[in-house]
């Protein structure tokens, strides 16, 4: 009996030793082999778990260039049931089938979110550039009606990001990020930086990189879109203050040539009145093709480039300037980046040393992209930019082809080597790198100057740089507008909040008669009334100018249109400004797109051409022509735009005040100087002063409205405006309360403090209806007047 007892021992030892064997526990979670896959889980918080898989025989090492967040120490449980393994934090339950290798994500109560597809992994041979390595891909299962959002920036005129192929590779008008999110509140980031194919169908939702040495995703809940750029900023990096000037107006133009004629721009908004906060210098300053970005003034009609530099600050004005990630055989960084082997050899822009168009080919310029994954490479391109031009007082950079323009593709081309490996390896990850190498630089160089990058390409992360995405070299049409209110909130809804368009379109292509064309300048006021309420408004295209004066004078139609947005951007910046403040402390996103808002409402998931900008603002851009037929105007009849009202809260029309119910069509007029916006009830909303510049006027008289109908909050944020002294809690709240049930406003005591800071001041309260609901204009007759000095205070309206 004793011997049987003992054998049964010995087997049951065997058995659960074999158990205890399937896997092995971490710092961080577990890891095992499972038909010959290493499989690891790790959990970088409650909320944010890493999936790691390569072939058995495969070691792998990966340091992100993306994720930049240490893995927190984060408690979990591990649990076996057959043969299915849990791993669990306090938040998301991982479930691994160690027969089969599946992964499947829930919720704490066991309910599923995300589940990898059964066998849909797989690791396929390639050389990449002599290195012999994989190909790698994974799918996973949705549910079938499930929307989801992100991957970057594309033009197709989505929302909802399903039953789509998607070839990631950066291009002019393409940003791809391997991210997306879904309304059932998680995210998926595919750390993979190669060309890579996206694929969504009824099946399965996969991505395949062309290289990879391992499979490597993170899985994050957020409960909502804004839970989970939460999470996406937590591990990537989070966004930084820009200086308020860089929310005002933007005037560009492909391009100006000569230093008088920049300045001058500045100097006729200023005679005309019209309020102006930055303008554009952009390429060719440097001289000929072969002296291409080589970051000085060697143009001659740029004589005296301080002077430039000192007249339109002296004009109250800011100025940043065009830089590229190439470089002209002829200038002093393509002699020192060659001695150090980072220069990639393909075809880029421009292809020709001559100036003329087409391209003479037989002329080749010789520019060639800098590897911005070199570190010394890095440190190279600063020292020629802040010896050539940051020193002049620049105060920021238009940093053009960050993607980088690569022309006449050829497969090879991605065999060029980079500090990292091949082209190929790193490719997506491209910007990151280069506008990452500049916002470092210049952070180490000064923090007098926030550091502010507009750039043409962008991928995850790059939302820690300071730097603003605009959707390239887009065509002048009205279904191009449209496109790119979804381009912009998918591309928000990956985590980086900062974007913008060219107003009017880059290419006039579409127009024979450029500015004379009557449904190109209807057009131009309804681009310009769309830019007003995203992150940046700037006017930049080719074929012809766009500045204000271009389009007629008061009294004309598209001038007056044109004039009275700028005003409402200006009158909105107590808001804006706050906004931004919000995506900094709280990871916020100024464009929402409405999913983020109204996820329960099914109506509001797939809308286009609406979204909340701030957590107010309801803003829906006119996209097709009403006022134009060919070369032709007629104003002699008022139309409308259809628009959906989200459910779950009312809303105000901003023009009228009139309140209407959510989830109901309306059909607002929209005569060309109305754009249709809403603000929902509860809402809080600071209007400032009319300037002609940011800073010009101090908030001291701020009228605050108050849209009753649901309790509500709104939080003024104030600093120095420039500088990194808010870091150090050099910044100031106000908090205000709206309680609908006792109609009672609260302003609460004042937090923080600044140099500079108003000790006291006078807030002019209105609670907006039907009757002095009356858009951008000042309310004559307000309901109170109050002195706030920083004590709490309440009113009763």
């Amino acid at each position: 009996m004793k011997r049987i007892f003992t054998l049964l021992f010995l087997v049951f030892t065997l058995i659960a030793g074999s158990m205890a064997q399937s896997y092995q526990k971490t710092d961080l979670g577990i890891k095992t082999e499972i038909n010959s896959i290493r499989v690891e889980i790790q959990f970088y918080s409650p909320t944010i778990v890493r999936v790691l898989k390569s072939p058995q025989d495969k070691i792998y090492s990966k340091e992100s260039l993306s994720v930049i967040k240490t893995p927190q120490k984060t408690s979990f449980t591990i649990k076996e049931n057959g043969d299915v393994l849990s791993v669990s934090s306090p938040i998301i339950i991982v479930n691994l089938n160690l027969k089969n290798g599946q992964i499947v994500f829930a919720d704490r109560k066991g309910e599923q979110l995300l589940a990898e597809k059964v066998s849909g992994i797989a690791f396929t041979d390639f050389n990449d550039a002599g290195n012999p390595t994989f190909s790698v891909s994974q799918s996973f299962v949705l549910d079938k009606d499930e929307a989801i959002y992100g991957l970057g920036q594309q033009q197709q005129g989505k929302m909802i990001q399903r039953n789509l192929k998607l070839n990631m590779v950066q291009g002019n008008t393409d940003d791809y990020v391997p991210f997306f999110q879904s309304v059932k509140g998680y995210g998926l980031f595919w750390d993979n930086y190669s060309p890579t194919l996206f694929s969504d169908n009824q099946d399965e939702t996969s991505f395949k990189s062309d290289v990879g040495d391992c499979v490597d995703y993170y899985f994050m809940a957020g409960s909502n879109a804004d839970g989970v750029i939460a999470q996406m900023r937590d591990l990537t990096g989070q966004a930084p203050m820009f200086p308020l000037w860089t929310f005002g107006f933007w005037q560009s133009k492909e391009r100006y040539k000569s230093q008088d004629e920049t300045v001058g721009v500045v100097r006729k908004y200023r005679e005309l009145g019209v309020p102006l906060d930055g303008i554009i210098q952009d390429w060719q300053y440097w001289g000929n093709n072969y002296l291409w970005n080589a970051m000085e003034f060697l143009n001659e009609e740029f004589p005296n480039p301080q002077k430039m530099v000192d007249e339109v600050h002296h004009l109250n004005a800011h100025m940043i300037i065009s830089i590229w990630n190439s470089f002209g055989p002829q200038t002093k960084q393509y002699k020192e980046l060659e001695k150090i082997g980072a220069l990639m050899d393909f075809q880029t822009w421009p292809q020709s040393g001559s100036t003329l168009w087409p391209p003479k080919r037989d002329y080749p310029s010789g520019v060639r992209v800098y590897d911005p994954f070199n570190p010394e490479a890095r440190d190279i391109y600063w020292k020629y930019l802040n010896n050539g031009i940051f020193r002049l007082g620049m105060d920021g950079w238009w940093m053009d082809s960050s993607e980088p323009d690569h022309l006449d593709f050829k497969p090879i081309d991605l065999d060029n080597k980079t500090y990292l490996g091949s082209f190929r390896k790193v490719r997506n990850a491209y910007p990151l790198m280069t506008v990452g190498g500049l916002s470092q630089h210049q952070r180490a160089t000064s923090s007098d100057k926030r550091v502010f990058i507009l750039t043409r390409s962008a991928f995850a992360g790059q939302q820690r740089y300071g730097a603003n995405t605009w959707s390239g070299d887009v065509t002048a049409s009205w279904d191009v507008l449209k496109n790119q209110i979804s381009a912009g909130l998918n591309f928000s809804l990956c985590g980086i909040p900062y974007w913008n368009s060219d107003i009017g379109g880059f290419f006039l292509s579409r127009f024979r008669k450029k500015l004379d064309d009557a449904g190109y300048r209807e057009l131009y006021a309804r681009w310009l009334q769309f830019g007003a309420f995203c992150p940046m408004m700037r006017s930049h295209g080719a074929d012809a100018p766009r500045e204000i004066y271009q389009f007629g004078k008061k009294g004309d139609k598209v001038y007056d249109a044109i004039e009275k947005f700028i005003h409402l951007r200006y009158i909105l910046l107590p808001y804006i400004y706050s906004a931004s403040w919000e995506v900094t402390a709280n990871q916020s996103s100024m464009m929402r797109a409405l999913v983020m808002d109204f996820a329960h409402d099914k109506k509001a998931l797939d809308i286009n051409d609406e979204y909340m900008f701030g957590n107010s603002i309801l803003v829906c851009p006119v996209t097709h022509a009403m006022y134009s037929k060919d070369t032709e105007e007629d104003f002699s009849v008022i139309r409308s735009r259809e628009l959906y009202l989200p459910a779950g809260s009312d809303w105000f029309d901003f023009w009228t005040g009139e309140r209407f119910s959510g989830g109901i069509t309306v059909a607002k007029e929209a005569p060309l100087d109305i754009m249709p916006l809403y603000v929902k009830a509860g809402s809080i909303l600071p209007v400032g002063p009319k300037v002609q510049f940011a800073a010009e006027k101090k908030w001291d008289n701020l009228e605050i409205r108050v849209y009753d109908g649901a309790d509500g909050g709104f939080t003024l944020y104030e600093d120095e405006n420039d500088n990194y002294n808010y870091e150090k809690g050099a910044f100031s709240t106000i908090t205000f309360t709206w309680n609908d049930a006792k109609k009672r406003l609260t302003i609460n005591e004042r937090s923080g403090s600044f140099p500079g800071m108003m000790k006291e001041r006078k807030f002019r309260i209105v609670k907006v209806s039907r009757v002095n609901g009356i858009g951008m204009e000042p309310v004559e007759q307000v309901d109170q007047t109050i002195t706030y000095d920083g004590g709490k205070v309440t009113v009763k309206l």
